[in-house]
């Protein structure tokens, strides 16, 4: 007599993404702000704007995922920062037009779901959302044998902010003479990890070993989580104009800083004012990486910039500084000439 089928022999464990919904629960009841109305349980999320005092507002969304880190974290074994890093590489871009996070969503897929693996990733997410006051409103976990192999998964972080219509920063009011304030990154952050997979593979580096370069294993500096960076811009906010922000993701300083830019102008950056971490000399040796490309590919120790007047620029760093992130003046806005490129290192 043959074997009656069943969901959970097709590979799909119905009562392990209950159990896991069960931890969740647990978990986004921390991150709850007084606005949600309903959360992790029913079919959507609710969340009431009656509450705000923003006289025009505006939501802002952004998605994004954490890119193939996350094989790296399979191969490692290493997932306590990726609920950190999906987060922020979504809250990030918010905060470049001055958005405050309201909330959340994620997504999780998987070809066999493990519960304690998952159960660390929504609680790293729980964390990093607390830390910025922003709510885990939903989600969704699917198991997809055949489509993802073995333990493979993949996630996706969905959030939405506001911002005042008048407040929005988006770039018009930048002059010349403005200066580029450069906040720390901490290592690649989520970009640059196929390439950086890659030269691991090709030269046999040992992830675990310690390079005396550092003080932790080359595996946890490459799993560093990518920085928050909202709390110290809507500080910032409270007291100065911030004229630009740009989220230093794939691409670096060359791609994304023109993004929020008046096509008029460049940005001149000084690199001897630009602290790169032995880690992206390490790989750019290993690798035998053009300096031109590795500029192009990763932040290089820069994950976020700030456009301000120049006036202002000792107290936003002071702020900054009280914040416990790292920041210097890395560059300045200047005109830009017949066909000359909209970044220039010097």
């Amino acid at each position: 007599m043959s074997t009656p089928s069943t969901y959970k022999n097709a590979g799909v464990n119905i009562d392990a993404g209950n159990s896991l919904v069960n931890n969740i629960k647990d978990l986004a009841k921390q991150t709850q702000r007084p606005e949600v109305l309903s959360g992790i349980g029913g079919f959507s999320g609710l969340f009431s704007l009656c509450q705000s005092q923003i006289q025009n507002p505006v939501l802002v969304a952004s998605t994004d995922g954490v890119g193939t880190k996350l094989k790296l974290a399979l191969d490692c074994q290493i997932f306590d920062g990726l609920g950190q890093d999906l987060v922020a590489m979504c809250v990030n871009d918010l905060i470049c037009c001055g958005a405050e996070p309201l909330f959340f969503l994620d997504y999780y897929a998987t070809g066999k779901l493990e519960i304690a693996q998952a159960t660390q990733i929504i609680n790293s997410i729980s964390r990093s959302l607390k830390s910025i006051n922003c709510t885990l409103l939903g989600g969704e976990t699917a198991e997809m044998p055949g489509l993802y192999q073995s333990k493979d998964f993949d996630i996706a972080g969905f959030a939405v902010g506001i911002v005042d219509k008048n407040k929005i920063i988006d770039g018009s009011k930048v002059q010349f003479g403005d200066k580029i304030i450069g906040l720390a990154s901490s290592g690649f952050h989520s970009n640059g990890y196929s390439l950086v997979r890659k030269i691991i593979n090709d030269k046999n580096l040992n992830v675990h070993t310690t390079y005396p370069f550092a003080k932790e294993s080359l595996a946890k500096l490459l799993l560093e989580p990518t920085k928050l960076y909202v709390n110290p811009i809507l500080e910032i906010l409270k007291k100065f104009e911030i004229k630009a922000v740009a989220h230093i993701t794939g691409g670096g300083l060359v791609e994304n800083v023109p993004r929020v830019l008046p096509e008029f102008c460049i940005a001149t950056f000084e690199k001897a004012k630009i602290q790169t971490p032995e880690l992206f000399r390490f790989f750019q040796e290993k690798g035998q990486i053009e300096e031109s490309e590795m500029w192009r590919v990763f932040n290089m120790g820069i994950g976020c910039v700030l456009v301000v007047k120049p006036e202002n620029e000792k107290e936003i760093l002071r702020v900054i500084k009280e914040m416990a992130f790292e920041a210097s003046v890395i560059g300045e806005v200047q005109k830009k000439e017949h066909s000359q490129s909209s970044v220039v290192f010097i």
